[in-house]
């Protein structure tokens, strides 16, 4: 039974990021933690149809297959049920529009990454999701600085 005090909690995790590089967080109604955008992946259904399905109910977005890059698993603590786990299945996309929090999302946010520890984190995204997303904003520093310094060469 899903319920179990122990038993992991498998979700198909996003990590939404704008064009600045800044990562959504959201948090849930009647809880504290800001986290990713998440859903449970119900038993044989594929993780990003998972994700396509919360993505449209808590956040009013869609994105197309060829937009999401796929980090990995990544496993922490849940941050609203004591005892459990969280297995997450991480995907990673671009997004162009403004969320529109809904469901039971009651408040969405853009965060700069290193702004972000300010703020009640659950540990999926301050321990992993995150850490990603830093890397991600020097990787995409540095190819903006390589490709300035090739236009001043030419």
């Amino acid at each position: 039974m899903l319920s179990e005090i122990g038993q992991n909690i498998r979700v198909a995790a996003a990590l939404v990021v704008d064009d600045e590089g800044c990562p959504l967080l959201v948090r849930r109604n009647g809880t504290k933690w800001f986290m990713q955008a998440d859903g449970r992946i119900e038993p044989r259904q594929d993780p990003l149809l998972t994700l396509r399905r919360e993505l449209y109910e808590e956040i009013g977005v869609t994105f197309g297959s060829g937009d999401v890059h796929y980090p990995g698993r990544f496993d922490a603590p849940a941050a609203n049920e004591a005892g459990r786990t969280v297995e997450a299945e991480l995907f990673r996309f671009l997004l162009t529009e403004a969320p529109i929090p809904a469901a039971e999302i009651e408040e969405a946010i853009w965060v700069r990454p290193d702004a972000a520890e300010r703020r009640p984190l659950a540990p999926l995204i301050r321990d992993h999701v995150l850490r990603f997303a830093r890397v991600m904003s020097y990787v995409r520093l540095y190819k903006w600085r390589i490709f300035l310094a090739r236009r001043r060469i030419c």
